[in-house]
Formats: C-alpha cells, structure tokens, sequence
C-alpha cells in the first residue's frame, strides 16, 4: 500500500510539473510572438570619398576627387496579423576630374511603403506604393549643357495589389496581377521630345507646335518585386532587389527590369568597402548611341543600361 501511494505522488507531482512546464512554454511562445509586435527600423549610411593628386606625374593622368554617399533607412511595423514595410534609398556622387566642372556620378530616390494583412501561412494580402526619381539635372557628357533628366523628369509612380510572401525576415516576394504605373516627365523641353516613353509634341507641316508633349503617362499590368537581405558570411551582408513590369496593353512581351544589388564589406564599426550594382532595361526609353565617339549619333533605342559603384569609406549601421 505504502509503495503504491508513493507511486501515485510520484505519478501526481510528475503530471503537475509537466503540466506546469508545458504552462510556462505556452507562455514563453506566446511572449515570444508578442515581442515580435511593433516597430523595428534602421538602416545604413556609407559615405566615400576619392582623392588623386599628380605633381610632374611622368605616365600622365588627371587630378581627381569624387565622393559618393548612401543612405539606406526602413521602418517595418508588425501587429497581430498585420504587416507595414517602409524602406526609403538616397544616393548621391559627385565627381571632379583635372580642370572639367564637376560632374553627377550617382543620383536615386526610392521609397517603397507596402501593407498586408495575412491570407495563410506565410502569404498576405498586400497593397504597395513606390516612388522613383532623382534630386538633380543630369547631362550626357561630355555634353554639359543639354539636360537630359531632373527631379521629377523623370519620376515613377507605381501602385500594385496582390499577395507578399515573407516565409522570413530575409526574403519576400510580392507578385501583383493589378498594377498601375504612371511615368512623369515635369520638364516640356523633356517631354516635347517624348522622351522616357511619354507622348512627343505634334507640329504642323510648317513647323508650328500644334499640342505640346504630354508629361504623364499611364500603364497597366502586372508586377513582381523580390528582395533579400542575408548576411552571407561574417561581416560581409548581401542585399538584391528584382523589379519586373509587365505592360498588358502595349507590347506585353517587352518586361522592364529594374534589378539591384549592394554588397557592404565591414572592416570595423565604421569602416567598410560597398559594391553597388543597378542592371534596368525599360523598352520605352530610348538611348542615342555614339559609336565612334565623333559626335554623331548612329542609333536610338532601347538598350540595357548598367550601373557599378566601388567604395570604401565611412559606413555605419543602425
């Protein structure tokens, strides 16, 4: 009798302590998803700067000094089962090369805000809205004095709805079927010229402007945006974005890509090397071609525009 009422307390205070453990795990779960509610932001900035100086330099070359900076922010809020992502990249360079006026090297405006609400697993219903432009003229050079683009010439506004797939906090993809894209071109000399895709001014037979260009255009179709954030080895972090547009009612086939890489290499808390890539392809935007260097131009059209920055200075992660 005695070892079966030990046996029965034994068995009762190992079922309450299990019970109790299982209590407190329950908890802990539900603490630990809770605290993942709320506001997480940061960002990145990183600023270089390049110098040459030459004094009776026998192999030739020019004095330089660029400097280039990178401001890359974010302010993701999450609550219950919702989802609100904020990201905002700046980008700005400025070369100065021997005796030439000093040039723009690196020019970029992007804020992106999307919303979701949770559809299953790891899949949300997700609006988004994202603006494209830039903060100064830029000139084909060695043409300085012909501008071919300025702020908000030209500026992309793009909304879309459909679903965002965040399986983590490293990749997400959002995929929309319903997409409007609006192109604005706010300078008339820009857009008389139809230049970034708008509709180009009309003239009689003699010459006499009849309409001027339109400055915004409006596109239709579908969307796709990837992003992943990994650090991919120890002090060295790897993001990429890919952007793909698809126009439903004009030359479907013909699919804008906008895709990014930066690659930030820690050498200490504020010491780092960045190499930032841009690869866009827009068949709406027309690029003249001077193949001999002569000043002629031998061919207009779409092409495939790239992009690459390498630096190494002051960077600092917050």
């Amino acid at each position: 009798m005695k070892v079966f009422i030990i046996a029965m307390v034994v068995l009762f205070t190992t079922n309450v302590t299990q019970a109790q453990t299982t209590e407190v795990e329950e908890n802990l779960k539900k603490q630990t998803t809770d605290s993942l509610d709320g506001w997480k932001t940061g960002g990145v900035f990183s600023l270089n700067l390049t110098q040459t100086s030459l004094t009776n330099w026998s192999a030739g070359g020019e004095n330089s000094v660029s400097v280039n900076g990178l401001v890359s922010l974010f302010a993701n809020l999450k609550k219950g089962n919702s989802t609100w992502d904020n990201s905002l990249d700046l980008a700005y360079g400025l070369l100065q090369q021997g005796d030439a006026d000093i040039r723009k090297t690196d020019d970029k405006i992007d804020f992106t805000s999307k919303y979701g609400q949770k559809a299953f697993k790891n899949w949300y219903y997700a609006g988004l809205i994202n603006f494209k432009s830039q903060m100064t003229a830029g000139y084909n050079y060695p043409d300085d004095s012909t501008e071919i683009s300025n702020f908000l010439a030209p500026a992309y506004v793009l909304g879309a709805i459909g679903l965002d797939y965040k399986p983590s906090e490293v990749f997400t993809m959002f995929v929309s079927p319903l997409t409007s894209k609006i192109t604005i071109v706010n300078d008339q000399t820009l857009a008389d010229a139809g230049a970034y895709g708008v509709d180009p001014a009309e003239f009689n037979d003699l010459g006499v402007l009849v309409s001027n260009g339109k400055t915004i255009r409006s596109e239709y179709g579908g969307y796709l945006r990837a992003l992943l954030k990994k650090d991919v080895m120890k002090n060295v972090n790897l993001q990429t974005k890919l952007e793909l547009f698809s126009n439903y009612v004009e030359e479907p086939d013909h699919i804008d890509v906008n895709w990014e890489v930066l690659i930030a290499m820690k050498v200490n808390k504020y010491i780092s090397a960045t190499i930032s890539t841009q690869l866009i392809y827009d068949h709406d935007i027309n690029i003249a071609i001077d193949n001999n260097g002569d000043g002629i131009v031998d061919a207009v059209g779409p092409r495939t525009q790239f992009k690459e920055i390498l630096g190494v200075g002051l960077s600092y992660k917050f």
